[in-house]
C-alpha cells in the first residue's frame, strides 16, 4: 500500500509541474484575452475562451506523459535523457505568452513558437524511446503548437 501512495504522489507532482508553469504564465499575463480581443486576427482564429481549456488539457497530458516516462521500465539515464527536452519545452512554453501578450512581439513570438515546436517534436522522439504511450499523448500538443504558430504568424502579418 505504501508503494501505491508513493506512485500517486509522483503522479500528482507530475501533473502539478506543467499546470504550475502554465498557471504562472497565465497569472503574469492575466489580461491576455483582453489583448487577444483587441488585435487583428485571421478568420480561422478560435475564440479566446477556448484557450484555457485547450492549454489545461495539454498541460495535463504533459504531466501524464512525464509520469509515464519516469515510471517506465527503462534505465534511469534513458528516462532522465527523455525528460531534458520536456523541461526545455516547458521553459520555452512559459515565455511565449509573455512575448506575445505582454511585449506584443508578434514576429519574435512566432520564431519562439518555432523553437517550441522543435522542442515538442524532440520531446516526442525522446519519449518514444522510453514510453510510446507518453509520446503519443504529446501529438495533440505538437499539432496545437503548429496551429498556434500559423495563428501567431497571421497575427503578426495582420498587425505589422
Amino acid at each position: 500500500m505504501k508503494h501505491d501512495g508513493k506512485k500517486l504522489k509522483h503522479f500528482l507532482i507530475a501533473l502539478a509541474v506543467p499546470l504550475a508553469v502554465g498557471g504562472l504564465a497565465a497569472l503574469i499575463t492575466k489580461n491576455s484575452m483582453g489583448v487577444y480581443e483587441t488585435i487583428a486576427k485571421p478568420s480561422f482564429a478560435p475564440p479566446g475562451k477556448l484557450f484555457p481549456f485547450v492549454w489545461g488539457a495539454l498541460y495535463l497530458l504533459m504531466g501524464v506523459s512525464s509520469y509515464l516516462v519516469c515510471a517506465a521500465d527503462a534505465p534511469h539515464a534513458k528516462r532522465m535523457a527523455a525528460l531534458v527536452p520536456y523541461g526545455l519545452q516547458l521553459l520555452v512554453n512559459f515565455f511565449w505568452p509573455l512575448l506575445f501578450f505582454l511585449l506584443r512581439a508578434f514576429l519574435f513570438s512566432f520564431l519562439w513558437l518555432l523553437l517550441l515546436l522543435f522542442l515538442v517534436v524532440s520531446m516526442i522522439l525522446s519519449f518514444m524511446k522510453v514510453s510510446k504511450t507518453a509520446a503519443r499523448l504529446q501529438i495533440p500538443y505538437a499539432l496545437w503548437t503548429a496551429f498556434a504558430g500559423i495563428l501567431n504568424f497571421a497575427v503578426w502579418f495582420l498587425n505589422r
